[in-house]
């Protein structure tokens, strides 16, 4: 019985070795297991690391190269690729259930035990041998990379209170595994490798090529049955540490890994990643001008020479972007008493403490904040040219030639808003201009409404096309002519 078959209604009923080999069971190592059953994914065209975005013709196919040629690998890439999340799926490969030796350490294959408590097991007891289960979701190990790893906590050492017992020092029974004998027959992934110390990196050459282990003097090796991944971050290679070259070669397969290469994908990894839960009984309306302003500031920011690309500007700046300037706009509904509400550009003013502290400055001639704000403006005034032609926003600029005045604020009522719009249809034109390429029932949502009309308003600035003046989060639009007159 191949062991992909094993499920929860048949394994209940197999409780020792005997039972296991009257099925016909045959035991596989890890790396034949995964790539047999992305074979079968493959074929059946099963999905495959669903949820990811922007790696499907890039990073997932070299994964599945990996995989199926039975190699361990290390994922090369900044900070916020979702490299860790990449290897957490790995499970997804895995047969649903293995058996074990019950009560054994390492996970020993009843058929092929490699402990002395498994090895003991099977000479005492043959088919008799009891045998219990492990899902899928328990074979995996990870561990955090840090400088205070030693060659005890991933290998293992000679536990003292055994010996105290009286067991005999060549005896094994005297050894504590570490996490690596541990993940017998299991994923382990070790993260940010190059913090590991080089002497501890050393440590790791037999486990890599010929798959066995050694601890202190004891003479006997033990072969052990792992997938090895690890991830990197290129940064560490000369800030912190780096990988030693015989390590490097070891893993079969290094693979780099990138951010989102467009706009598009980037809008994918928000929706699907930030958490906009709002609180009470608020309504978010979402719009994909603000969606695509606030990503397209994050690869602003990725092209900018004032951020240090090399420790990189992680997508997760995108996500927790979305939540703040969300969180502004519930704040706002709240303290109104509105039932809905959508993000406004008066809400990305609280972008800059959220940017500050995810991304490295390279220069210090300038003020932080000011090149997280001009930095921004090159996003929204990027979405305004995307979204509105010129030829419709002169009547607009006219309006206010003639001595219109605009307050907008993060804490203006919605009906603010429309109120503007129904007295100045030049204006509203203009909103459902940019509101119908959307969605033609936005219109309907004066929260919606409101966002529409600070967007084109602080686009139209940002084309000199209006003079804006500002006090925190509040800001008044006015023509450009006074200011032409005062600065000739």
């Amino acid at each position: 019985m191949d062991s992909h078959k094993f499920n929860e209604s048949n394994v209940a009923e197999i409780v020792n070795i005997g039972q296991l080999r009257a099925l016909g069971y045959k035991s596989k190592s890890i790396k034949l297991e995964i790539a047999e059953n992305l074979a079968r994914k493959l074929k059946n065209r099963d999905p495959i690391f669903t949820n990811f975005y922007g790696y499907d013709s890039t990073v997932i196919p070299k994964i599945l190269n990996a995989l199926l040629a039975k190699h361990d690998f290390v994922l090369l890439g900044q900070r916020g690729q979702g490299k860790t999340k990449l290897i957490r799926s790995l499970t997804e490969f895995l047969d649903p259930y293995i058996p074990i030796i019950k009560g054994s350490e390492l996970n020993d294959d009843p058929l092929s035990p490699i402990s002395y408590f498994g090895i003991q097991q099977v000479a005492k007891f043959g088919d008799e041998t009891e045998i219990e289960w492990v899902t899928s979701d328990k074979r995996f190990t990870e561990k955090l990379a840090t400088p205070d790893i030693s060659v005890a906590d991933l290998i293992g050492e000679i536990d003292p209170i055994k010996v105290a017992e009286g067991r005999h020092l060549s005896n094994e029974e005297v050894l504590h595994y570490g996490l690596i004998p541990r993940s017998n027959r299991n994923i382990f992934a070790i993260n940010e490798l190059p913090d590991l110390a080089e002497r501890i990196q050393v440590g790791l050459f037999n486990i890599l090529e010929e798959r066995d282990f050694q601890i202190r003097s004891f003479k006997f090796l033990i072969p052990i049955d792992v997938l090895f991944v690890a991830t990197a971050n290129p940064e560490d290679y000369t800030s912190r540490g780096r990988i030693i070259t015989p390590l490097k070669d070891r893993f079969k397969a290094q693979i780099r890994t990138h951010y989102p290469l467009d706009l598009e994908t980037e809008v994918k990894i928000v929706d699907e990643f930030a958490d906009l839960t709002p609180p009470l009984n608020v309504q978010l309306k979402q719009t994909t001008f603000m969606k695509e302003i606030i990503a397209n500031f994050t690869q602003f920011l990725r092209l900018s020479p004032h951020v240090n690309q090399h420790s990189g500007v992680s997508v997760r700046l995108s996500i927790s972007n979305m939540e703040t300037a969300a969180s502004n706009s519930f704040r706002r509904a709240i303290i109104n008493n509105e039932e809905e509400t959508a993000i406004r550009i008066s809400d990305l003013k609280c972008l800059v403490d959220s940017t500050l502290g995810k991304i490295e400055l390279e220069t210090f001639d300038d003020d932080d904040t000011d090149i997280i704000t001009k930095t921004l403006n090159l996003a929204i005034l990027s979405e305004f040219k995307e979204k509105l032609p010129p030829e419709s926003l002169g009547q607009i600029v006219a309006l206010f030639d003639n001595g219109l005045i605009v307050d907008c604020g993060d804490d203006l009522l919605n009906e603010h808003y429309s109120k503007l719009l129904n007295e100045y249809p030049e204006l509203k034109k203009a909103v459902e201009s940019l509101l119908t390429t959307e969605d033609p029932s936005a219109l309907s949502s004066p929260s919606v409404v409101a966002s529409a009309t600070e967007f084109i308003l602080e686009g139209l600035h940002l084309k000199k096309r209006l003079n804006k003046n500002s006090l925190g989060a509040s800001s008044t639009y006015t023509t450009r002519q006074v200011t032409l007159r005062l600065n000739p």
